[in-house]
């Protein structure tokens, strides 16, 4: 038989002597590559091309990138993030003069893009994101090999719940319909699964995937940056974007607090939580995107429970998955690794905040979790309270799905917003850097993004109509954490 060859992200060949040996997130992938390289193909010869046929327009575009002491770019992405470093990135190195803003310190703590995991996992009630996820997979491994470190440690993927639950259902539907490799299993499969680290009722039911695993957040984030400054990109941190003004003839000024100004033909909007204040001022419009202060836990497993050292059995050492149990209330969580002898759980959700004026606590009330982890694990992981916690910010649409759209108006489509990434875009970073680089540069994305538009939210202000129900919860107020 034939071999199929996919073009790894240098252009070098990764060869199967079988083709059936990759998976449907590998060739989603696969052909995702190829577009890409021929889009930029197209773009490196259309400007060849046009300097011929005009040099002296080439000349004057030199001479505006350093008259009067403001640079010029190609692109200027703002907010420097998972999503905004990943853009910078791809942008850099297809050979694009790229600007990426930091209103803070690069890998600050202040927002979304921080700390110490997120999880991976391909097991979504929506059919959307699923070539988005498998794309994100293999430029994950792509991209951490150019770097030489790890930022992706795979692991297997835990779902479970009532075997009533709506979004369950929806997400082994989802699973069907994309050819995701899965297993459903009963109560009894599941402990014997795990080896009776995990337990859930009878009347639930478990989903194990094989593709789970943990990112490394603020690694991943400096991972991107780095390569964008080694492609070229120029990154400015401590520069707080107040404005961004259309140009007649063409192009965006970018206005900071500190008075400095950039130029560029195009922009990226990657503001994290800040998204909202920022569009609303650029151009007047309000993105329903509330953020949210969120936290999550470190719990400690009793010793006495592991062969060997403190938290094997629930660690990667001991193939324990990241997980994820639907229903009220709902949680999720990673295997042993960040600190030794605790586990990550914690519950989606958070309170509505001012990005600008916290309240840094008290977090999520923790009374349900609690009962929760003494029931599925069973006693062998401390119920008490958490040892350690951290915060952090979520993004939050109405639907909980993505905002990815030219901002249009005067605007038309040089400047692109990507926001509301919703407590579960981390692990689509790479991704959506892609799709965010073709829509800017091209007009296209390569991947269908009608359900990430902007104007779902003016034909419904609920945004898209899902037959279950919203995954995280949002506290009206504060309350006393136990």
């Amino acid at each position: 038989m034939g071999g199929f060859h996919r073009p790894a992200e240098d252009g070098s060949p990764l060869i199967a002597e079988d083709p059936f040996q990759f998976t449907s997130f590998e060739l989603l992938a696969v052909t995702q590559d190829i577009r890409n390289q021929e889009k930029a193909n197209e773009e490196d010869e259309a400007e060849h091309a046009h300097s011929l046929l005009d040099p002296h327009e080439n000349r004057q575009h030199h001479q505006m990138e350093y008259s009067g002491g403001e640079e010029y770019f190609d692109v200027i992405v703002v907010g420097a993030g998972i999503m905004g470093s990943s853009t910078a990135y791809h942008l850099a190195k297809r050979g694009k003069k790229t600007l990426l803003l930091e209103q803070f310190d690069f890998l600050h703590y202040l927002g979304s893009s921080h700390g110490e995991s997120r999880t991976i996992r391909a097991t979504y009630p929506e059919d959307y994101y699923h070539p988005i996820i498998a794309e994100s997979a293999l430029l994950w491994e792509q991209v951490q090999q150019k770097i030489g470190y790890k930022v992706y440690f795979k692991s297997q993927h835990l779902d479970m719940g009532p075997s009533d639950n709506k979004s369950l259902q929806s997400m082994i539907a989802s699973c069907l319909k994309n050819s995701i490799p899965h297993r459903v299993l009963d109560s009894r499969q599941v402990s014997d699964e795990f080896s009776g680290r995990i337990e859930i009722p009878e009347n639930w039911v478990g989903v194990v995937s094989e593709m789970g695993g943990v990112i490394k957040p603020t690694k991943a984030v400096s991972m991107f940056q780095t390569l964008a400054i080694k492609n070229g990109a120029v990154l400015r941190d401590r520069t707080e974007v107040k404005n961004i003004v259309k140009k007649v003839g063409g192009g965006v000024k970018v206005v900071t607090t500190n008075g400095e100004n950039f130029w560029g033909k195009k922009c990226v909007i990657t503001a994290g939580a800040w998204v909202g204040k920022l569009v609303k001022t650029v151009s007047g419009l309000e993105l329903p995107i509330q953020p949210l202060e969120t936290n999550v836990g470190y719990w400690r497993i009793k010793e006495g429970n592991d062969n060997g050292s403190v938290g094997v059995d629930y660690g990667f050492d001991g193939d324990f998955p990241t997980f994820a149990s639907y229903g009220e209330p709902y949680v999720y969580g990673t295997p042993s690794l960040e600190y030794p002898g605790l586990i990550k759980i914690a519950t989606h959700g958070g309170y509505p905040c001012d990005p600008d004026k916290r309240p840094w606590g008290p977090g999520m009330p923790v009374g349900a979790l609690k009962e929760w982890i003494e029931k599925r694990f069973v006693g062998r992981v401390d119920s008490n309270g958490p040892v350690a916690t951290q915060l952090c910010m979520y993004s939050m649409t109405p639907d909980e799905d993505f905002v990815i759209d030219f901002l249009g108006g005067e605007f038309g489509k040089d400047v692109v917003v990507a926001g509301g990434f919703s407590g579960h875009g981390f692990k689509m970073g790479p991704a959506v850097g892609r799709i965010l680089t073709d829509l800017v540069l091209g007009g296209e994305a390569g991947v269908e993004l009608k359900h990430f538009k902007i104007s779902r939210f003016k034909e419904n202000p609920q945004g898209n109509v899902k037959e279950f129900e919203n995954q995280v919860t949002l506290k009206p107020k504060l309350r006393s954490r136990f």
